[in-house]
């Protein structure tokens, strides 16, 4: 299982690098796009869709969705100052904040939504759409001026969430002993928590030291830790709704990964997060 999930890693990793730069912005809408159809259609499950012509029908009107969005922007200046987006991500960090309040009373909160199907697809929808939208605006942050500048921020985001993954991992094997949510996952610790905590923080300060991120220290600490902590947020809430939906993987598109809610599990809450503490709440346009 090791094995597999190192050799995927490694395949993948220099493909979504290369992806970050070397993509155009069109380019680089329809690979997030397309990810957005896979996390819904695996997100069916947990909404009660078991038939694969039901997934499937989640995931283009998802898909349609996020199209007419796009098309319907007007030309590029800043993304983020659009309703649409900015409101997705205002969005984003309440449904963030409410998934905690359910994560930390699970199993009691899933009495609000486990028998309602609407509700569990519009819990989808509020994790997928801020998402797509997280990482267009900070792929297209000041791209204008340097084509290059988001692909910086989003690899920023994405070291601080493997960081936090792959810390957590480590010291948990090695030194877990304190469940940190049992009743949701049972196998995640705080000596794993910390772990990744403190193994995303050195990431952060080894990359910030070399990589061209022109932000005051203290923005970018505040929005930093804010991601990580998300992170781990993200991570706790899929397995919520897998446990509640009696499955281990939410696919097995990714070998030795799962499926794609699993790898970005993280990711769907530390990017909107980031995007809009960076973008909108300190204004770093």
């Amino acid at each position: 299982m090791l094995k597999s999930r190192l050799i995927t890693a490694f395949i993948l990793i220099p493909i979504v690098i290369a992806a970050l730069f070397l993509l155009p912005p069109l380019g680089f809408e329809i690979v997030i796009l397309v990810i957005s159809m896979l996390a819904a259609w695996e997100w069916g499950q947990f909404s009660g869709f078991a038939s694969r012509s039901q997934r499937i029908w989640l995931a283009l009107l998802c898909g349609l969705l996020l199209a007419f969005m796009l098309i319907t922007l007007p030309a590029y200046q800043h993304l983020v100052q659009l309703p649409q987006v900015s409101g997705a991500l205002w969005l984003a960090l309440g449904w963030w904040i409410a998934a905690l309040l359910l994560v930390l009373f699970y199993p009691g909160s899933a009495a609000l939504w486990r028998t309602s199907k609407p509700l569990r697809l519009i819990f989808g929808l509020l994790t997928i759409v801020p998402f797509f939208w997280g990482m267009l605006a900070l792929r297209q942050y000041h791209y204008e001026a340097d084509h290059f500048a988001g692909a910086w921020w989003l690899l920023y985001v994405m070291l601080l969430v493997w960081g936090a993954d792959s810390g957590a991992y480590m010291f948990g094997k090695l030194f877990g002993k304190h469940k940190l949510a049992p009743k949701v996952s049972p196998g995640k610790t705080w000596e794993g928590f910390i772990g990744g905590l403190v193994t995303s923080a050195l990431l952060s300060w080894l990359f910030s030291a070399f990589a061209p991120l022109e932000v005051s220290l203290g923005t970018l600490l505040v929005c930093s830790i804010a991601a990580a902590l998300a992170s781990v947020l993200g991570d706790l809430t899929e397995s919520m709704f897998k446990r509640e939906a009696g499955i281990k993987d939410s696919g097995n598109l990714i070998p030795g990964h799962g499926g794609i809610l699993d790898r970005i599990d993280s990711l769907t809450a530390a990017v909107p997060v980031f995007a809009c503490l960076l973008l909108l709440v300190f204004g770093t346009l």
